[in-house]
């Protein structure tokens, strides 16, 4: 388990981080979230024990990290931002001295370099450079060497950056597996990430923690929570659908023809708008529930005044 209490960061006058408490247990994967600046670098770097907080501290299964790092950090597996290695290295070669490193025996070392190497589909660049790389095969590599100790606890600084769409998904895949006995953090500014891989997520704007949640009740906080769309084939009245019981506001788009009909808290539309819509036959030619949109969730938690 991570635990941390009241965690502040400052460089000067800045204050990267402001006063963060939280707690992660075996189990989680927790998005953490927050737009450019917001303090989610300095704060993985201070979970690692990279980074010495100015207030507060991080405990890991109990153990002060500030009075524990060299210990504490062999059981953490760290992707920091970047993905740094030795550029005239070979993968394996890197992988291999990173082996070396976390005091695998000869044996482990073989094993792990095995069972990482197919996990992550590095095979076809083991003999390539590191400065030859991609991008996308460059983050991989910075994903397996944050596994090859086989660590309790991942933390991973957007793990997915500069992957093309099915990389993505076999990562994601990949993490999921990953946590059914570990404990995984990921920081990442990419929300679909949050509804493919999280169940927690937190979201850090000016330092300061803005929500702490599921990712449901991060959706459930969208105006288009269980709001109704319909596309209509053609022009017709829709003046009486706003006068349907539980509808509280209706929105038109112009350049789509759809209609976003909003729901009154607590209630459930779709049942009384497809009888309004068979009884009077009006043209739909389809209509969907939506189940909130994460974009703006993120613009309006993320814009609100701190209240610290």
């Amino acid at each position: 388990m991570i635990s941390v209490k009241n965690l502040s960061k400052s460089f000067g006058d800045f204050t990267a981080v402001n006063d963060l408490s939280f707690e992660v247990k075996a189990g989680d994967i927790v998005g953490f979230l927050g737009p450019n600046g917001a303090g989610k670098s300095t704060t993985m770097k201070m979970l690692t024990g990279f980074l010495t907080p100015t207030t507060g501290h991080v405990r890991v299964n109990g153990r002060r990290m500030s009075k524990n790092a060299s210990q504490l950090q062999r059981d953490i597996g760290y992707l920091p931002e970047g993905a740094p290695a030795y550029a005239d290295m070979t993968t394996f070669q890197f992988l291999n001295f990173v082996s070396d490193i976390r005091g695998l025996s000869k044996q482990e070392k073989h094993a792990r370099l095995k069972e990482v190497i197919e996990q992550v589909e590095l095979q076809e660049v083991l003999d390539k450079t590191i400065d030859t790389l991609s991008k996308g095969f460059k983050r991989r590599v910075g994903l397996a060497q944050a596994m090859v100790h086989n660590p309790q606890i991942l933390i991973l600084d957007e793990p997915t950056d500069g992957l093309d769409p099915n990389q993505k998904q076999h990562v994601r895949k990949l993490i999921k597996n990953l946590s059914k006995d570990k404990l995984v953090i990921i920081s990442t500014h990419i929300l679909e990430e949050v509804s493919a891989v999280c169940n927690r997520v937190m979201i850090i704007a000016d330092g300061a923690m803005r929500f702490d949640g599921t990712p449901m009740q991060l959706q459930q906080q969208s105006k288009y929570h269980q709001a109704v769309t319909l596309k209509l084939s053609y022009a017709a009245d829709i003046t009486g659908l706003l006068e349907i019981d539980g509808v509280a506001d209706m929105q038109v788009d112009k350049q789509t023809g759809e209609v976003t009909l909003f729901p009154e808290p607590g209630k459930h539309i779709l049942g009384p708008i497809t009888e309004h819509v068979q009884h009077f036959r009006l043209p739909i030619d389809r209509l969907h529930v939506d189940d909130g949109r994460l974009d703006d969730v993120f613009v309006q938690i993320t814009s609100q005044e701190s209240t610290r």
